[in-house]
């Protein structure tokens, strides 16, 4: 079977520089000049940075603007199973041929140059953007925000910073302050930007660039407050109060990021039809999704088999805090990280919530931490732990032991994306 051709211009553009990170973006405005400033003619953009909830946020965000009728594009990272996931078109998925013919042309403009992989695939999904109708433009920011290859709107329509915690340290700093500060990067003098929850530090930093920058803030718990009540949502601001159905989305820290996006249309002036298909229409794989069909499903078949590609501590807590929510039922993970995050941090937060941990590599992953080293981890963590060769192997071996399990495969988006394209 002969590969698609964005698959092969993908791989060459690999090749362009030798780091996968670089954060800088002199090679971005380089290309994007050779390309005839398409960031200057994309349709009114939300920048979207924060550590954990920028995805479910832009996926509910997206889903009220189009309840309320308007042609969204949308930029995201990193993809799952394929490429394509990354660019939305006016609300649809990017087709192979258009793809390819944008990357094509962005690696013709580029013409050797050394370039990151993400900033040349950011220059072509902007491009994409420019020469699209749409009503907007979400664009998620991929790593920090300051030197992120998507900062380079010169006056968004709105910005928004979700939660920010410790993640990426060897790139954004080594404290919630300094990391906050690189998201911050994204503020723009006289353009709004929704705060999600902050540690004290963290608010304090973004509170400091926006004063220094002049951009107004709508800040969690200041401007806009949002909580469970019962089995519903309520939201609130100066404009009056919304009682809503909990978002579609599992996790209590889901309610905090669909305030952030109410608090987005109630700004952007959005028509009172698209608040609650914020709540109730979003979608997000791999963050607690459960699958329901698929080669993994049928392996193990009574077995409640979820999945979730959170990789930080902070991502830690929230899955603890969501399985403590749920029925009373055996819980297993099967874990698979990188080697750069803080994996004990990750897996404390959980341990009181899960009878066992199955502990694998992550296939195709030159930064994976080896199986073993995680199942150490877990054991430091207190979670009692055995070693599979892949996630087929350890849910065969949890179902044969508890065939009425719940299980959980979680620790990375690679992982994550790997199970996707294994379940089909």
């Amino acid at each position: 079977m002969t590969a698609p051709g964005s698959d092969i211009i993908l791989e060459r553009m690999m090749a362009l520089h030798p780091k996968i990170i670089d954060l800088t973006l002199d090679r971005v405005w380089r290309l994007l000049a050779a390309l005839g400033h398409p960031q200057e003619r994309m349709p009114p953009v939300i920048h979207v940075a924060g550590t954990n909830g920028k995805g479910s946020t832009q996926a509910m965000i997206r889903a009220g603007l189009e309840a309320a009728g308007n042609r969204v594009h949308a930029y995201t990272s990193p993809h799952l199973a394929r490429f394509h996931e990354r660019i939305r078109l006016a609300g649809e998925l990017i087709t192979e041929d258009d793809l390819t013919a944008l990357l094509e042309e962005c690696y013709a403009a580029n013409a050797g140059a050394n370039i990151t992989y993400f900033e040349i695939t950011t220059c072509a999904a902007l491009l994409g953007f420019a020469r699209v109708p749409a009503d907007y433009t979400l664009l998620e920011v991929g790593l920090g925000g300051r030197l992120d290859a998507t900062n380079v709107v010169a006056s968004p329509a709105l910005c928004i910073i979700t939660p920010v915690s410790m993640d990426h340290e060897q790139y954004l700093g080594d404290t919630v302050a300094k990391i906050a500060g690189e998201k911050a990067g994204i503020l723009k003098r006289g353009v709004t930007c929704v705060v999600g929850p902050q540690t004290d530090e963290g608010l304090e930093a973004i509170e400091a660039i926006a004063a220094r920058v002049g951009a107004p803030l709508l800040i969690h718990g200041q401007h806009w407050h949002v909580s469970r009540e019962g089995d519903r949502m309520v939201y609130q601001d100066e404009s009056g109060l919304l009682d809503l159905p909990l978002p579609n989305l599992p996790g209590a820290h889901q309610i905090q990021n669909a305030g952030a996006a109410l608090a987005a249309l109630r700004y952007l002036g959005q028509p009172e039809v698209s608040y609650e298909a914020t709540v109730t229409r979003a979608f997000w794989p791999a963050r607690m999704q459960r699958l329901r069909h698929g080669p993994l499903v049928d392996l193990a078949p009574g077995v409640e088999l979820w999945l979730d590609g959170g990789h930080n501590p902070a991502a830690g807590e929230a899955i603890g805090a969501h399985l403590a929510t749920l029925p009373r039922q055996p819980t297993h993970l099967i874990c698979g990280m990188l080697n750069t995050k803080d994996i004990g941090g990750y897996l404390r937060p959980m341990a009181a919530h899960v009878s066992s941990l199955h502990a694998v590599s992550i296939p195709d992953a030159a930064a994976t931490l080896p199986a073993e080293e995680t199942a150490q981890a877990a054991r430091r963590a207190g979670i009692e732990t055995v070693v599979a060769a892949s996630v087929a192997e350890a849910l065969a071996d949890i179902a044969a032991r508890d065939p009425q399990a719940r299980v959980l495969i979680c620790g990375s988006l690679y992982l994550a994306g790997g199970v996707l394209r294994e379940n089909g």
